[in-house]
């Protein structure tokens, strides 16, 4: 009688631990959707240093308003949001992950910051160029696959 009692409690347990984890990576991706969606809105936006607004915005601040409207805090730079968060190797690389680049090499620091949008045939970022402003880039082009320095996950699955 005891075995069956025991065996019913591992179950119901086991059952409960499912649903639990269900629900969080339900709300996991509800939560990178919405951040994809609110980095999405600023595509076409004109590059400005320091600017948060759709009169502009640099790489940085592109990161840190799209992670603020989820209340997500994070540093003001992109060196600085390189030290935060789980450190990701490419081959496991998802949506809503940060991509960090050293695209001034004589410099040798972090200095530019990208967010994944899409990883089905390639990774796919979104990001603030002084040039073209917010578009996408691939990291498979030549020139972000060298200036490629770390990813990194915020939010955890």
């Amino acid at each position: 009688m005891n075995r069956k009692v025991f065996f019913v409690v591992i179950i119901g347990l086991i059952y409960l631990y499912r649903c639990f984890n269900s629900n969080e990576e339900k709300d996991t991706y509800q939560k990178i959707e919405k951040l994809v969606q609110k980095a999405q809105s600023f595509e076409g936006v004109g590059y400005r240093a320091g600017g948060t607004t759709k009169k502009g915005m640099d790489c940085s601040r592109l990161v840190t308003t799209t992670f603020k409207s989820l209340d997500i805090k994070l540093p003001r730079s992109s060196a600085g949001m390189s030290t935060i968060g789980t450190e990701i190797p490419l081959d496991k690389i998802e949506k809503g992950d940060l991509l960090f680049f050293n695209i001034d090499r004589l410099k040798g620091n972090i200095n530019h910051v990208g967010l994944v949008t899409s990883i089905e045939d390639e990774v796919l970022f979104i990001h603030s160029t002084t040039s073209k402003g917010v578009i996408y880039s691939s990291l498979n082009e030549n020139y972000w696959k060298d200036s490629f320095v770390i990813a990194k996950r915020i939010i955890t699955h």
